[in-house]
């Protein structure tokens, strides 16, 4: 399992400094800046930056804080968790992810994802009647453009190309993956272009996502491109102890998920259905022996080769965030790797 990469992702949810007081939109995003350097320092792989156009959360141009990472950061994959290529324009997303890469010396990665909050469309003046085509489209068309060469294309969503070269240029080609929220038709589409795959599994059992693994790499060899990395991304959270990580997590995490859940039909949050997601679900929270055994256990039953912890879920205090940033990447990290290395011991023996 030497190839296994453990990440960190989040929205940028606007958190509270350790007395409570909510911070601006600027104050959040310098935290995510310093949790990204903490992360770079204590090893973990990647961190990824979703898109969101909502209050509750500050980063909206994950590449531009990645750029900003960038200059402060050394080793630390840069990635978005999504790019909403929907509503965006796959040349200037090019060119942005770009311009990341060569600031970071080669780190930047860019998740392409239809997006699961809408609110992009109308801000940028797109019909979610079009969600579809949309997508289809765009990615089409970005998959061309990752060649790094003239291109001529035309389609219904934006202006036709005619032998047209974008730049920058890269140094070595622009690291592009597909996030995937449980659509088989996605899944293969991620598998027809030979994007490497991240499923986002926000819900559930974790062992319940397997088809998807088994059907994108199944659609790969059918469609004679080569499959490329599986990943997941699940929400949680890291303290020094399970309890303080719970008493951490559940109180902004369920006013986070209440306030999403009335604009989509969902019922309230029950503790009682907070503590089963922690037990038999896709949260992982606690202590760092706690979360690395069961990371451990959905990497094992997914056979993925990448884990994401969503660290981010409401306004948790600033400090505590840090220090779960820490943990992951000094303890959490090394013992999932044991862990599994252990598995592969006893599996030969």
């Amino acid at each position: 399992m030497t190839a296994l990469q453990l990440g960190l992702d989040t929205f940028g949810d606007v958190p509270t400094d350790d007395a409570g007081r909510r911070l601006t939109h600027p104050e959040a995003i310098r935290q995510v800046l310093e949790e990204a350097v903490l992360a770079d320092q204590a090893g973990v792989d990647v961190i990824a930056l979703g898109e969101h156009h909502r209050p509750e959360y500050s980063v909206s141009s994950p590449e531009t804080v990645l750029a900003g990472i960038a200059t402060r950061t050394s080793r630390i994959t840069l990635a978005s968790g999504v790019t909403v290529l929907s509503s965006d324009d796959p040349v200037r997303v090019f060119q942005r992810f770009a311009t990341v890469d060569a600031l970071s010396g080669g780190r930047a990665q860019v998740i392409l994802g239809r997006g699961s909050f809408t609110e992009s469309f109308p801000l940028f003046g797109y019909d979610l009647r079009d969600y579809d085509v949309l997508f289809e489209e765009k990615i089409e068309l970005f998959a061309r453009l990752l060649r790094e060469e003239p291109v001529t294309w035309s389609g219904t969503t934006r202006a036709a190309l005619t032998d047209a070269d974008v730049y920058p240029k890269t140094a070595g080609g622009l690291d592009t993956w597909v996030g995937v929220g449980g659509s088989p038709q996605s899944v293969v589409r991620a598998a027809q272009y030979g994007m490497p795959l991240m499923l986002a599994i926000i819900g559930g059992e974790p062992e319940r996502f397997r088809p998807y693994v088994d059907l994108y790499r199944r659609a790969a060899d059918q469609l004679g491109t080569a499959p490329g990395p599986v990943g997941m991304h699940s929400p949680g959270f890291v303290a020094d102890t399970d309890a303080e990580a719970r008493e951490i997590h559940y109180g902004p995490y369920k006013r986070m998920r209440d306030t999403i859940g009335a604009l989509r039909g969902w019922p309230p949050l029950r503790r009682a259905e907070y503590e089963h997601d922690l037990e038999h679900g896709s949260l992982y929270v606690g202590s760092p022996e706690t979360v690395a055994r069961k990371i451990a256990r959905s990497v094992r039953a997914l056979d993925v080769s990448r884990f994401d912890l969503v660290y981010t879920a409401g306004a948790q205090p600033a400090g505590a965030r840090l220090r779960a940033v820490e943990l992951y990447g000094t303890e959490v990290a090394p013992r999932v790797r044991e862990l599994l290395a252990d598995d592969d011991r006893a599996g030969a023996a």
